[in-house]
């Protein structure tokens, strides 16, 4: 069985794929859109699971093979619920992941700077084929606050900021099982994972 995994992003390529590697499933290929030359569609969803499924049905349409795609983002209550579903281009459509480390630390920074509050949020989604109507969909969330200068060197996106009260590091302090242990896109893959090995398992 070959799954297309439904990303262009080189580190959530890296941590999806080792994820999925100790899933336990057996006899289950993942190649990468990348590996097949489908390359990524535009990311119109108003939502996490709205572009998560775009991704995903775009790979299964080009590819025949069921597809795995993921959407996250950021989303913290002192900017509105920003930058949510354009954390990856917060500081535009070709920021890098420092434009928008920046980016996110002055917004706060205008608004005072009282509240950090942050959290980190990911939907993946499965699909059997393009046409299915029922795919599976999970969610993970990641409750944390944002710091007020980049720690470690770890990770990607807004990593480096992000830092999860109960261990007080950042996710990019954080070696990677440590960060699949907590992190929102571990909780969402390991709950996707369960749904794709009940239905391969029979």
């Amino acid at each position: 069985m070959r799954i297309v995994l439904a990303t262009g992003n080189a580190g959530k390529l890296a941590e999806l794929t080792r994820m999925l590697a100790g899933c336990g499933v057996g006899g289950v290929e993942v190649v990468s859109q990348g590996e097949l030359g489908l390359g990524s569609p535009v990311e119109t969803g108003a939502t996490f699971v709205e572009n998560a499924l775009l991704k995903a049905r775009h790979c299964a349409e080009r590819s025949g093979l069921p597809a795995v795609a993921d959407d996250s983002g950021l989303g913290v209550p002192a900017l509105g619920g920003e930058p949510g579903v354009y954390s990856a281009r917060y500081a535009g459509p070709e920021a890098d992941d420092a434009a928008n480390n920046r980016k996110l630390l002055a917004e706060l920074a205008a608004r005072g700077g009282g509240d950090r509050r942050a959290t980190f949020h990911c939907v993946m989604v499965y699909l059997r084929h393009a046409a299915d109507p029922a795919p599976l969909i999970a969610h993970g969330s990641w409750h944390g606050q944002i710091v007020e200068a980049p720690r470690g060197t770890q990770g990607f996106g807004y990593d480096p900021l992000f830092e999860d009260p109960e261990l007080g590091r950042t996710g990019a302090e954080l070696e990677a099982p440590d960060k699949d242990a907590r992190s929102h896109r571990g909780q969402a893959l390991r709950a996707l994972v369960d749904g794709i090995a009940a239905e391969i398992r029979g």
